[in-house]
């Protein structure tokens, strides 16, 4: 079997090109961009440790928060999720889809801000 190299390692090793370098080479505007792709591997990077977690732990939380949903994708769950919303049936009183936004909503975070100021705080409350 083959599986090596990882994805995960071939986009480390890019970003590793793009940081030590191709970065020191460059000044500007060029820089600039070689900084943005250097923080746009490095999401990459997290989305691809967190991905599968994220999406398991999403689709739990759709199963036990949408009754009915045996069988059903979570892509399925999240278009049901958003019909109820947008009908009325859930709405920010219910403690149970509260909870599951700012859960969902954390674990991006986590993914696309990591540095973000209000994260520890947002995952503390």
């Amino acid at each position: 079997m083959h599986d090596q190299p990882s994805v995960s390692e071939l986009v480390q090793a890019v970003k590793n090109f793009v940081d030590h370098s191709a970065m020191p080479e460059l000044k500007g505007r060029a820089a600039f961009h070689a900084r943005v792709a250097s923080n746009v591997l490095a999401t990459i990077l997290r989305d691809l440790d967190a991905r599968d977690a994220n999406d398991a732990a999403e689709y739990e939380r759709l199963k036990a928060l949408l009754p009915d949903s045996d069988g059903k994708s979570r892509q399925a769950l999240n278009e049901e999720l958003q019909v109820r919303i947008r009908s009325g049936e859930l709405t920010i009183e219910s403690a149970a889809l509260m909870e599951h936004l700012k859960k969902t909503a954390i674990a991006q975070l986590k993914v696309d801000q990591p540095k973000y100021s209000g994260l520890a705080t947002a995952i503390e409350d």
